[in-house]
């Protein structure tokens, strides 16, 4: 019991290492919450501090989600699910002790906590989101049709049976409540998509006819 509590605090500090601000503010003095969007996670920082930041926070970001779902794995934990253990970090991604509680918009350590319970599903997920991101140019759009895509493989696909060979009844809980997590988080994005308005990737095709800001 002990052991699975210090392993749920331990996942959430790892989700709660706000990487963007961090290196914003060691390697480019910059305060990454002042500009662009104020989010801490990758696409800000992309825009922000450049393609190789925005790689970096991508990779820890996504890692941490895999390494706290790892953690009861690795450190032979019972009792409570792998998948916890990555939600917990997911939140604390969200809800940083670090950075005032004000976090990124749980995308990357998501697909990170995927990666390390249900890779074959992750996999999936970064497909989708990878043809969204090249039809529509938008990292923003991309992310809300890939969390659509995960509630609907998690209901879906043990039916079939597709990725998922049978109900998990917690994991397809967490899913579903990832997903509309995530879709809620990107709620200024949807209407800005609305309006034409969103930020657009410097490449794709750009089907929903946003207009590029000069």
């Amino acid at each position: 019991m002990l052991l699975n509590v210090l392993l749920l605090l331990t996942a959430y500090l790892l989700g709660s290492i706000p990487s963007g601000l961090w290196i914003g503010q060691a390697f480019f003095k910059i305060n990454i919450r002042e500009h662009g969007s104020g989010n801490t996670g990758t696409t800000n920082t992309f825009r922000i501090l450049g393609p190789k930041a925005g790689t970096l926070v991508f990779l820890i970001d996504f890692f941490k989600g895999t390494l706290a779902t790892l953690l009861p794995i690795l450190l032979h934990a019972q009792g409570i699910s792998p998948i916890v253990f990555g939600l917990v970090a997911v939140l604390g991604h969200t809800f940083p002790v670090f950075a005032q509680f004000k976090g990124g918009k749980a995308v990357a350590t998501s697909a990170g906590m995927l990666m390390g319970f249900a890779p074959a599903f992750c996999f999936y997920l970064i497909l989708v989101f990878t043809l969204c991101l090249y039809l529509t140019s938008m990292v923003s759009m991309s992310s809300v049709v890939a969390a659509g895509a995960a509630i609907l493989g998690a209901l879906l696909f043990p039916t079939i049976p597709f990725l998922l060979t049978n109900y998990d009844l917690l994991f397809t809980v967490i899913i579903v409540f990832l997903g509309i997590f995530v879709i809620i988080r990107h709620k200024e994005n949807i209407q800005r998509i609305v309006k034409k308005e969103e930020n657009l990737v410097p490449f794709g095709l750009n089907l929903t006819r946003q207009i590029k800001k000069k």
